[in-house]
């Protein structure tokens, strides 16, 4: 597994080897023992997937303190573009974004620290997203910002959102818990 650094502090895009054969692909995502030596938190109470139309955004999600948590987001099958935001109001990228594309071939995966909210855009149909994160559901801590009010392009005109995810403040009138 390689950790490869981004300029935001503790956030991650993680590498693993996708063997390939006549039978078709394996990928180990999970090692307890080469995050304990990245550096990682890696202590997943909780896993989820999700079932992904082309053109669904999903985000910016994340849960306040004190059920805040680290994540691992990797696609297990089609594309994505995953995106984080920065959400520690004493960041030096406080604010900014990040995004990554992500998928089921090239054994790429995101690790986000505490104090991120996340989201993304289903580039292809039926892209499934996977998700461990270090806490569980919470929901009073259950947050979110207007993931077209981020100051991120998501290069599309009429994303398919859920109602809850149209209802989040913009990142400008957003006061961080973190």
């Amino acid at each position: 597994m390689n950790k490869i650094c981004t300029e935001f502090e503790g956030l991650y895009i993680l590498e693993t080897n996708n063997f390939h054969d006549e039978r078709g692909s394996f990928q180990k995502l999970f090692n307890k023992s080469a995050f304990i030596d990245l550096g990682l938190d890696c202590d997943f109470c909780e896993f989820y997937y999700s079932v992904n139309n082309k053109n669904v955004v999903r985000g910016m999600h994340f849960q306040a303190p004190p059920y805040e948590h680290s994540k691992v987001v990797y696609v297990s099958k089609g594309k994505i573009i995953d995106v984080v935001v920065d959400i520690r109001k004493n960041s030096k990228t406080y604010g900014k974004c990040f995004s990554v594309e992500l998928d089921d071939i090239s054994g790429r995966y995101i690790y986000m620290p505490k104090g991120f909210a996340h989201g993304f855009k289903s580039l292809e149909n039926n892209s499934i997203v996977n998700y461990a994160q270090t806490s569980c559901y919470n929901r009073e801590c259950d947050c979110g910002i207007d993931s077209m009010k981020i100051g991120y392009d998501w290069k599309i005109e009429n994303p398919i959102r859920s109602v809850r995810d149209q209802s989040f403040v913009s990142l400008e009138e957003f006061r961080s818990p973190f």
